[in-house]
């Protein structure tokens, strides 16, 4: 990866300096620092999120995506600065987020079938297997036909396809009614079509939902018909921004520290040169 030289101070930032009490924010970090084994990640984390709010997460690799994630879902502690999801310090468990991580976490799923991957979103919280019950079979069966994904229940999870295990890991994510949903490279090892479906699915079900998204991803493309911002993050800051300001040739050259392209055509925009 070359070399960055993005600061804090060349990078637009959305940051409201009042918000109506209907319009607190979902997310608010204000001068947040987190560390790993040592090491600084991030320093410095300023901005806010409003409901329904579809953000991409873009960075290479080593940023701080996945801590940032892991700081919303109270995993990690912040080094400094404050931060608060849906007003209050983040804590494990809340229920008011859905998460879909990178696949190789479930990997100690794969046995298990469609249908039981999404009830653990149900109650794979509590110790030991949920108490069966018709309800809350229908509750799930409900969740995989939303994702387009309930003739898959039968199926354990090693014989599906990439794009129909994120369909399964959405609908687990999404069937507690969660506002906020953070998703970890769902796109990763899923071809460009399979990769837009997911996209289309989680777009449409959270602007129904109201859910506000961080779609944690390397390849922008698919997410520029939906998204509304950018969060990116290089050289340990971190900075949001709304997608026509970010997604410039001279934005993501600086962000990645080589070349890019943005070519937009009849609105739309195709972002070339990223490096992988």
């Amino acid at each position: 990866m070359h070399s960055m030289r993005l600061s804090a101070s060349d990078l637009p930032l959305m940051e409201p300096t009042e918000i109506p009490a209907a319009l607190t924010p979902i997310v608010q970090l204000e001068g947040v620092s987190v560390g790993l084994g040592g090491r600084l990640i991030q320093s410095g984390m300023s901005f806010s999120v409003r409901e329904g709010e579809f953000l991409a997460v873009l960075g290479p690799n080593g940023a701080g995506k996945t801590t940032l994630l892991r700081l919303l879902l109270g995993l990690l502690k912040p080094l400094a600065g404050s931060l608060a999801v849906f007003g209050r310090p983040p804590s494990r468990g809340n229920r008011g987020i859905g998460y879909v991580p990178q696949f190789r976490e479930m990997e100690a799923a794969m046995t298990l079938r469609a249908r039981d991957v999404v009830r653990l979103g149900l109650d794979g919280h509590l110790w030991g297997p949920g108490l069966p019950s018709k309800k809350r079979r229908a509750i799930v069966d409900e969740a995989l036909d939303e994702v387009g994904a309930l003739s898959l229940a039968e199926a354990s999870i090693s014989e599906l396809s990439g794009g129909e295990r994120q369909r399964v890991l959405v609908a687990q994510a999404l069937l507690t009614n969660p506002r906020l949903l953070l998703l970890d490279e769902p796109l990763a090892s899923l071809d460009l079509v399979r990769g837009s479906e997911i996209v289309n699915l989680v777009a449409r079900l959270c602007r129904l939902r109201g859910v506000s998204v961080f779609f944690v991803t390397h390849d922008i493309n698919p997410l520029l018909s939906v998204m509304d911002g950018v969060i990116y993050m290089a050289n340990g800051r971190c900075a949001k921004g709304p997608t026509k300001e970010v997604i410039t040739s001279e934005s993501l050259s600086a962000l990645y520290g080589s070349p890019v392209e943005v070519i937009e055509s009849r609105g739309k925009f195709f972002v070339a040169g990223v490096p992988t």
